[in-house]
């Protein structure tokens, strides 16, 4: 099992993961004076440029988490060497923010590079859970 550092680092490594959304739903609204928060989803729709990039991100970063989640849960509990979940933990955690950074600079193919390196993490953490 995770020693109590180790342990603490991957936890906050999946923190970092559930509020990226929120980060993401934050940049979408950033410095815009016409949220509508009666109904937000119609307003996020109606986004364009940069923020509708952000809003992207944000769904993307949700439907990512619960795979990366479990991922990190199965690699503990199936006793998975503790360097090993840590550092894939944390090249996911930068996957994803260099994933986000694509996203809204518009740079499609590196993000898309940094989505597989990301997805690729998780894989690997399934994957080691079971070796």
């Amino acid at each position: 099992m995770l020693e109590s550092f180790e342990f603490a680092s991957v936890a906050f490594a999946v923190m970092i993961a559930g509020i990226m959304p929120i980060v993401c739903a934050g940049i979408a609204k950033w410095g815009r004076k016409d949220y509508d928060n009666h109904n937000p989803r119609i307003w996020y729709a109606s986004l364009e440029g940069m923020s509708a990039r952000a809003n992207a991100a944000q769904h993307n970063c949700f439907e990512a988490f619960p795979f990366f989640a479990v991922g990190v849960i199965w690699s503990v509990l199936g006793g998975a060497e503790v360097e090993t979940i840590e550092f894939v933990t944390w090249l996911f955690i930068a996957a994803r923010v260099a994933y986000v950074a694509c996203y809204l600079a518009d740079k499609a193919a590196w993000r898309s590079m940094c989505w597989t390196v990301g997805f690729g993490c998780v894989i690997y953490l399934y994957a080691i859970a079971f070796l």
